[in-house]
């Protein structure tokens, strides 16, 4: 009798990968061991209260599936796009907490990046709710009007 993918969650290694987010100050981590994946991430939260913890696991063949479909952010309906050229910064200053990382959700208006330009910072907001499922600027790299920016699902 086969094991559902519930039945094969490794209770112990959820824990351990969830400790180790606390101790490290990462908001990710994903380890595949025997054909599957399991990836623990930590929503942000705007309150000193415990941010919420979620886990994925996955058998090999769903994340060979995932990674042989890319997405084309151009034609993606979540997508954010740059309303100016300037520098995108994924923070409020050097140092600071990135507003966003894969895996945060975010509200419609929420701070994504910003983008300075003429020696304005301008800040630039989620259009809708969701989750950023794709980050495709760096941090103080220019960035082109209409070039993509975050992909929200």
């Amino acid at each position: 009798m086969g094991k559902s993918p519930k039945s094969i969650v490794d209770h112990e290694l959820i824990h351990e990968l969830t400790k180790l987010l606390d101790e490290t100050g990462l908001t990710e981590i994903e380890i595949e061991q025997d054909g599957r994946r399991v990836r623990v991430a930590r929503g942000a939260t705007a309150t000193a209260a415990p941010a919420a913890v979620r886990v994925e696991v996955a058998t090999a063949q769903s994340a060979a599936d995932i990674a042989a479909k890319p997405i084309d952010p151009s034609k993606h309906p979540g997508v954010v796009i740059s309303p100016m050229v300037g520098t995108a910064y994924a923070a409020s200053e050097p140092g600071a907490k990135p507003f966003i990382d894969v895996g945060s959700t975010v509200k419609a208006g929420d701070t994504l990046l910003i983008i300075e330009a003429m020696k304005t910072m301008n800040q630039i907001p989620a259009p809708r709710a969701g989750t950023v499922i794709q980050i495709l600027f760096e941090d103080g790299q220019p960035v082109e009007f209409g070039e993509p920016l975050v992909i929200i699902e």
